[in-house]
């Protein structure tokens, strides 16, 4: 039974396009409109979060929109990130690049001084970041040293100064205009503007790379945070954030030993694996893979949840899903609610008929 609920969710998805953004009325925009996005990059590679930040810029907040992306670090991996981004979009015009050893790990004292500086000399109208761990930390600290407020967790852009933020775990949603001086900064949430496939490396001309003066770069308020250690899964499988079929499992795990028919049914499906809060703080994995309000945000093409009962801040993380399945053996579980395809069932019988019937990934 199990895997004929997961079939069908699997034939009602689609993995042939990504949904073009909606155009949308802009309101008066300034003749003068120029956009900084701050770019997170990894192994001289830009997240693909960064570039959302980029599409978000381009195509809401008006034509004309000079983009420009900063990346900051040092070494080599930093010069393969700045090429990556120069080369990899249509929009950006600009890549500026700050190479130093005080910029090597993301920690937001040092990138907030940087943002302040670079808006010193750019003047620009816009600052965007991508609503992920690195542009909430970062972007609130650098407004205030702008004395501006920032708008977060943008998921639709109407205009140059209007936009539309949830509230309440997702189930309201605010309009907010901005009245206040440049910049006006933002955190947009990545899975509400996703890369179109013909801006995804269609770029036939390099944007240029021009090296940030870093000589009036102020270290008052370095040395506050100290960087420890960066861990990461050593794993083929997709982001979180960007994969387009998701494995999630909750505290009716019971154990880390247990999930670990979670990671081997996303493996099975070229899936990612996500967590509830429940499980993360239970120690069953690390709080990376928390999906919800106070985790990640994610929107994929196919949502399969086990053993989550469907709490108001996982809620807020899951329920753009094109595609929802839950499976819990308590039939009044609130993801039903929400669910596209519901199974009442015990997940440790699930799982295995799942693994045994499912095709494997193409």
């Amino acid at each position: 039974m199990a895997a004929f609920v997961i079939q069908r969710a699997l034939r009602k998805r689609s993995f042939s396009a990504i949904p073009s953004f909606p155009s949308s009325p802009f309101t008066s925009i300034s003749r003068f409109v120029s956009t900084l996005v701050l770019g997170e990059h990894e192994s001289g590679i830009v997240k693909q979060s960064s570039f959302s930040a980029v599409e978000a810029a381009s195509r809401s907040i008006g034509e004309g929109n000079s983009i420009s992306m900063l990346l900051a670090g040092s070494g080599a991996s930093l010069q393969q990130a700045a090429s990556h981004a120069a080369s990899s979009h249509p929009s950006i015009s600009q890549v500026l690049v700050a190479d130093t050893d005080k910029l090597t790990h993301p920690l937001a004292e040092p990138w907030a001084e940087l943002v302040h500086l670079v808006q010193h000399r750019g003047g620009y109208s816009h600052i965007i970041a991508a609503s992920s761990s690195f542009g909430k930390n970062v972007l609130p600290r650098a407004a205030a040293l702008l004395d501006v407020s920032p708008i977060t967790d943008v998921i639709e852009i109407s205009g140059s100064q209007l936009f539309v933020r949830p509230i309440y775990a997702g189930n309201a949603l605010c309009t907010v205009r901005y009245n206040g001086v440049e910049p006006c900064m933002l955190t947009i949430r990545s899975t509400s503007f996703p890369v179109s496939l013909n801006s995804a490396d269609s770029k036939s001309d390099a944007a240029p790379i021009s090296q940030v003066d870093l000589s009036t770069f102020s270290e008052d308020s370095l040395g506050k945070s100290r960087y420890l250690k960066h861990t990461t899964q050593d794993t083929e499988r997709p982001d979180l954030g960007s994969a387009r079929v998701v494995v999630t499992g909750g505290r009716g795990l019971k154990s880390a030993e247990n999930f670990k028919l979670i990671e081997k049914l996303a493996e099975k499906l070229g899936g990612a694996v996500g967590a509830t809060r429940a499980a993360v703080d239970a120690g069953f994995v690390p709080n990376e893979l928390q999906v919800g309000q106070t985790g990640k945000i994610v929107a994929p093409e196919l949502y399969i949840a086990f053993g989550v009962s469907g709490a108001i801040q996982h809620l807020a993380g899951m329920r753009d899903s094109k595609v929802i399945v839950a499976i819990n053996k308590d039939a009044d579980a609130p993801i039903f609610q929400v669910a596209d395809y519901g199974l009442v069932a015990d997940l440790f019988e699930a799982i295995p008929e799942l693994l045994e019937k499912l095709p494997s990934k193409n």
